[in-house]
């Protein structure tokens, strides 16, 4: 009995010795309008120790005593938070946040009270973590993009969203609507796009059913937030294929903020693995700056400023394209004279002053301008020989010259100027009345443009021009105007996002457009509805509809000929969509999120386009009709520990049909230029077992090809064709030179400033695969007949990158 009570007692002193060496952390987390914020997780830094808030901002954790603890509280929207504590045994300690935003205010990220982008229908989930080790020769944010959306170009920044192409998307940064420039035609000449991921906290990517707070197109919205930032920092990227570095920094009283980067890219060492052979000396580059100032809680005041200056010169000399089928293979071989020089300078300023009346109300006046001079010359005199290919494998000259199917010249010349300038005035509001907060806003837009065209095109094949005339020489393509273009548009919408209760949320919004230019005042009412059962499970429902409508721009009005339509009308589209998102753990904890999405897209008034590479060439009429229907299923997740990757998995149909004006039919439907049928994406990465600092990282695409048509048939629906599948894999292998998180390192050392330095080694198109982007059209002098010759992409290419950051 004795030794019964005495082994009791050693275990109960046992138990009160195990509960004794432990704390507890109680705290409340709150917004800075001291609205709690939902299911914020409070993880205890390297382990597993996470505790989530409750509706009220509540929180409690167990946590180890008699030691230093770390806990780091990162969310969407919020700037990450770290603190420390240190508990005696038993001891209740007691730690309240107030989570900061991100001060872009997108004015739509309003209900505080749970996470509201997973209640957005559309929306993309974008980690900026790894965006300077993500293999690819585009790079930054929408080198991310383009492998959750799809992409069949390496060269350009562009992206195609749900049949819709580049021109139907939106980009905005803090507020800013960012304009391109109009000329570019091809990916070697584009250059950088405005988004600099060194300057970018966070990215609020829509791939349709968008809410009203945002502007007048059809097919998505990428909204970029930059930094605020609390100290001096900054990085530098080296490789070859250019350099970037930014730095940035505030006072000590943390009112004035400011960004600066600098951005300088040479495709040359890339262009190098091009079919066309020749000189190449692009040089592109872009300086951007944002400052901040806090007079008080009320006043804010933002200004934002960027340079873009891109050049690009070329000399070509000879390429050699060799196609075909085994059984039936050709070559073209074209040998040049003369050059292209390009320039395309573009400016951008933006000023912004907020004013907060109340805790819960915000009214912001916005003024923006954008001007861009483009210069496009070239006169290149390209004399061809065209051969058959000998296609028996039995014979010793197999894959020789077998004999000449023509010769020729193509003879291409251009003296394009254009200048444009836009100018906007905005007014934006919003309003917190607890289960609704209101959105408005009102916007003028003045958009001027002066275009000089001169383009022309001359082909010889066999002495004969082409096409033929006995009386005359008659060029092959000849556009000439001279377009001067002055309008205004106004918009306004009013948005109500609403909480019906704490499962269900409902935003209901309406646009109103008005173009003076042609007269037409549009309409937009946009819905979207989410519903998060209380469910064990993390799932949220998602439902959105709409009408979406995009004025005519600029490019839109020019037709094939250089000619404007000033009377066109804009583009319309109905969107309806439903889609789900769920957050689960497994394989050890591991977090991972599947989000699901159908859609479907009604068109009408469309104007129908051509791809000229990556330049889009529209027929500026409203005689297009069409529809988009199709789904997308994304998987992020951690499939190595601490390691994220993502599979984006997405199918699309969309056609068009276009009216006859001399029948007043309508032809049968026959795919639109986008109609990528299936698109796979795959971000993968991975580290070594023992070291994490030695990781891979590795971009796999997959995307089937693209409509295109003979010259002059691009609306016909039985000219049309479809180029190969896009197939491409880019690898990194990084390793860290420079770890700041160690605490040994001597504090004297001259790398005591970094927080980390990288070096990574790139392998472009790792499999060597001959993508094609478009043809070339190639007429023999003995049977008239057109051969489509292909437009190959990049090889396999090495590239070498420095990134450190300090």
């Amino acid at each position: 009995m004795k030794k019964s009570l005495l082994l009791l007692l050693c275990c109960i002193g046992c138990a009160f010795g195990s509960w004794a060496q432990n704390a507890t952390l109680t705290g409340r987390i709150t917004d800075e309008d001291n609205v709690p914020l939902f299911k914020i997780p409070v993880e205890e830094t390297g382990t597993d120790n996470v505790a989530f808030t409750d509706s009220s901002g509540q929180y409690s954790i167990s946590i180890p005593a008699g030691k230093k603890i770390s806990f780091r509280i990162a969310f969407l929207g919020f700037e990450p938070e770290a603190f420390s504590v240190k508990a005696t045994e038993g001891a209740a300690l007691t730690r309240d946040i107030v989570m900061k935003r991100y001060y872009n205010n997108m004015l739509g990220e309003v209900e505080v009270k749970d996470n509201q982008t997973r209640h957005e229908a559309g929306n993309v989930v974008v980690n900026l973590e790894n965006v300077d080790l993500n293999p690819g020769p585009v790079g930054g944010v929408e080198g991310l993009l383009k492998t959750l959306v799809g992409s069949n170009n390496e060269l350009t920044s562009q992206y195609t969203v749900r049949g819709g192409n580049f021109d139907e998307n939106l980009v905005y940064v803090n507020d800013f609507e960012i304009y391109r420039p109009f000329l570019v035609r091809s990916g070697q000449q584009e250059g950088l796009s405005f988004v600099n991921s060194d300057l970018t906290a966070g990215v609020n990517f829509s791939v349709g059913g968008f809410q009203s707070k945002y502007g007048d197109k059809m097919s998505s919205v990428l909204d970029v937030t930059y930094k605020r930032p609390k100290k001096f920092a900054g990085s530098v990227m080296l490789s070859l294929l250019g350099l970037q570095a930014h730095v940035e920094g505030a006072t000590r009283n943390k009112k004035l903020t400011y960004l600066l980067g600098v951005r300088q890219k040479s495709n040359q060492y890339l262009l190098q693995s091009q079919p066309t052979k020749g000189q190449y000396n692009p040089s592109f580059t872009d300086i951007q700056g944002l400052i901040n100032y806090r007079f008080s809680d009320r006043w804010e005041l933002e200004l934002i400023g960027n340079y873009a200056r891109n050049r690009f010169s070329f000399q070509p000399e000879e390429s050699v394209a060799a196609f075909g089928f085994v059984n039936e293979a050709y070559k073209l071989r074209t040998v040049f004279q003369g050059n292209e020089r390009d320039q395309f300078d573009s400016r951008f300023a933006g000023l912004s002053l907020s004013f907060r009346p109340t805790k819960k109300s915000k009214i912001k006046l916005l003024a923006s301008g954008f001007q861009t001079n483009e210069h496009e010359t070239y006169d290149i005199y390209g004399e061809y020989a065209f051969y058959a290919l000998e296609a028996d494998l039995g014979k010793p000259d197999f894959g020789q010259e077998k004999y000449s199917l023509g010769t020729g010249v193509i003879h291409d010349f251009a003296r394009n100027y254009l200048t444009a300038n836009v100018g906007t005035v905005a007014l934006r509001g919003t309003h917190d009345l607890d289960k609704h907060y209101l959105l408005w806003g009102l916007d003028a837009t003045y958009v001027n443009v002066e275009d000089k065209l001169l383009e022309w095109q001359r082909r010889d094949s066999a002495g004969f021009s082409q096409p033929f005339d006995t009386s005359a020489i008659r060029m092959a393509k000849t556009y000439r105007a001279n377009n001067d273009l002055d309008y205004t548009r106004f918009s306004a919408f009013l948005q109500d996002n609403i909480l019906l209760s704490d499962i269900m949320t409902l935003t209901v919004g309406v646009r109103a457009n008005y173009t003076a230019l042609n007269k037409e005042l549009i309409i937009s009412p946009r819905v979207q509805y989410s519903l998060k059962p209380k469910w064990n499970r993390d799932v949220v429902f998602r439902l959105s509809t709409g009408l979406y409508a995009q004025p005519p721009f600029y490019r839109e009005m020019r037709d094939m000929e250089g000619n404007l339509n000033t009377e066109l009308k804009a583009q319309k589209s109905y969107h309806a969509a439903a889609g789900l998102d769920y957050n689960f753990k497994m394989w050890g904890n591991r977090p991972f999120k599947v989000t699901a999405e159908v859609y479907y897209k009604q068109l009408w008034d469309l104007v129908p386009y051509e791809y000229d590479n990556v330049r889009i060439r529209y027929y500026a009429n409203n005689n297009g009709k069409g529809y988009a229907y199709g789904g997308e299923v994304r998987l992020f997740g951690d499939l190595v520990k601490d390691a994220e990757s993502w599979v984006s998995v997405g199918y699309l149909k969309t056609d068009n049909a276009i009216l006859d004006p001399a029948t007043g039919t309508y032809s049968q439907y026959f795919p639109r230029p986008t109609d990528q049928r299936v698109n796979f994406g795959m971000f993968f990465s991975d580290y070594l077992p023992r070291n994490k600092n030695f990781k891979m990282f590795l971009n796999l695409m997959y995307a089937t090809g693209l409509p295109f048509s003979p010259p002059d048939k691009g609306l016909d629906p039985a000219y049309q064709l479809r180029i190969p599948d896009y197939k491409r894999v880019d690898i990194g292998f990084s390793a860290l030179l420079i770890d700041g998180t160690k605490k040994n390192r001597p504090a004297f050392s001259f790398f005591s400033a970094f927080k980390s330095v990288w070096l990574s080694a790139e392998v472009f198109n790792l499999l060597g695969i001959q993508n094609t982007l478009s043809y070339q059209w190639i007429q023999d002098y003995t049977s008239n007949r057109l051969y489509a010759v292909p437009n190959r992409l990049t090889a396999r290419l090495i590239n070498v990158k420095l990134a450190a950051k300090f």
